[in-house]
């Protein structure tokens, strides 16, 4: 008998400080960019009114998470010191936390330092580092001593170099060997709340990661969250020959079918056709139209 996907079966949770958010049916994580060079244009907030503005707009269309970015990730971004990186990151937190007090906040970092001094600013965040923890040997223990929900996403090199890090002997069995090494890892140290991501775009060819896609259901094997991020990225752009002012509806078709094989949260620019998806693959699976 075929396995079903973990889609809806999944009874998981995450505490964030004083928040429990529930994952039983997939979530949005809406993207909250405060860098002046981050590949879509449309996600940057580089002003308080503008962060209060997208904030809302994002929570009212129905998103879960409000994902926080002060560092771009694109590929060949520059770098920024962490000094630089608390300077955008700190008055975007400000405003969300006092202006949309009920929201759940993620911070897009991979620095230890700066996970240290948003919590002791602002209180509880989601650490969503795309390096897994390489890039800071001191996050791992950060985030356990924090007690902090953690996304764990794969990714080689930096964003600087990740382009060239590209060759697998087998993508898939890698994946997944880095991520349970690192599932072991954290959950030895404590930390129970922790999401796991494939890491579309990183490290990755538009092949692979349609590779990726077409096997994303091994990933439930964990028995974890499950986040994708495809939002405008190179693999719909260069799929369908458009810049990613114009991708929103291959993100959406591509979020579809994520939903599909178990993803559990879905981290987009454009919430409102992340929910609406999101709430047409709960009908499909109620009438068990896919399983």
């Amino acid at each position: 008998m075929k396995e079903k996907h973990h889609f809806l079966q999944k009874k998981v949770s995450l505490r964030c400080g004083d928040k429990l958010l529930d994952l039983t049916a997939p979530v949005v994580m809406g993207i909250l960019n405060v860098t002046p060079d981050s590949f879509f244009a449309g996600s940057r907030a580089n002003a308080a009114d503008v962060v209060a503005t997208l904030t809302h707009q994002m929570l009212t269309e129905g998103a879960a998470i409000i994902d926080i970015g002060a560092y771009s990730t694109r590929p060949g971004a520059e770098k920024i010191l962490p000094k630089e990186e608390l300077r955008r990151l700190c008055p975007a937190l400000e405003v969300v936390r006092s202006k949309f007090p009920q929201a759940v906040a993620s911070i897009d970092t991979f620095r230890a330092e700066v996970v240290r001094e948003v919590v002791a600013q602002f209180g509880a965040v989601i650490v969503n580092d795309i390096s897994g923890g390489q890039l800071d040997e001191k996050m791992f223990e950060t985030v356990a001593e924090l007690g902090l929900p953690y996304v764990l996403m794969h990714m080689r090199g930096t964003p600087q170099t990740m382009q060239q890090e590209t060759s697998y002997g087998d993508l898939m069995g890698e994946i997944m060997r880095y991520l349970l090494e690192r599932v072991n890892t954290l959950h030895g140290m404590g930390v129970c709340d922790v999401i796991v991501d494939p890491g579309f775009g990183f490290a990755k060819t538009t092949e692979q990661n349609f590779e990726v896609l077409s096997r994303l259901e091994e990933l439930n094997i964990f028995e974890l969250p499950l986040l994708v991020g495809f939002s405008r990225k190179s693999m719909v752009c260069r799929t369908l020959d458009v810049m990613p002012r114009d991708a929103l509806n291959g993100t959406t078709a591509l979020n579809m079918l994520a939903l599909t094989k178990g993803a559990n949260i879905l981290r987009v620019h454009d919430v409102g056709e992340a929910v609406e998806a999101v709430k047409l693959a709960t009908a499909a699976k109620a009438l068990n139209i896919y399983c």
